[in-house]
């Protein structure tokens, strides 16, 4: 790379990334990819006989299976504790496109069972869902059948993920610092 040395805005003996250049891409790095990681790798629900974990970007739940109540399902997917408070999964996204599908999909099997004819219809034995109602289902029976269970008994934990918050707030601190400084 050629510095044409007449350039006032040439940085001196042709260097790149000069100043505060470095500093502020790095501040912004540092507040980005834990955020970045925190919505797209972190988020996950893990059910066993025991319990079920619940891992959203900045925290992680774990209930037994003998605290959750239930499971919701309109336009975000909830557990539901005993004690009232409701945990969103985060991993587990709520699609209403896939809903009008498997819905489209077991009309139409309805209407093939019968032959076509209004009124004639007979409903299969198992409907179409979508696959976030199924995960949904699935959560639910494993609770019905080992919230019972002793080992299945215990208290609910939240446990904040400092990890991805800590990096986070630094380098929106940084960057923040960095800006005002000009």
């Amino acid at each position: 790379m050629t510095v044409d040395p007449t350039c006032r805005d040439a940085p001196p003996d042709g260097q790149v990334g000069h100043g505060r250049t470095p500093w502020l891409a790095l501040a912004a790095l540092l507040c980005a990819v834990p955020l970045v990681i925190a919505f797209t790798l972190r988020p996950g629900v893990f059910a066993n006989d025991h319990r079920l974990r619940v891992r959203n970007p900045f925290r992680v739940i774990v209930l037994p299976w003998g605290q959750v109540a239930g499971f919701r399902s309109s336009f975000s997917n909830e557990v539901v504790v005993e004690s009232g408070a409701k945990y969103q999964l985060w991993a587990v996204p709520v699609s209403l496109r896939a809903r009008k599908r498997a819905n489209r999909a077991t009309m139409r099997e309805a209407r093939e069972a019968g032959g076509g004819r209004p009124g004639l219809s007979i409903v299969p034995p198992g409907p179409t869902r979508a696959q976030t109602d199924q995960i949904m289902d699935d959560l639910e029976q494993l609770r019905e059948a080992r919230e019972k269970a002793a080992t299945s008994q215990g208290e609910v934990t939240v446990k904040w993920a400092y990890e991805i918050m800590a990096p986070a707030a630094a380098g929106a601190v940084l960057l923040a610092i960095l800006l005002a400084v000009g």
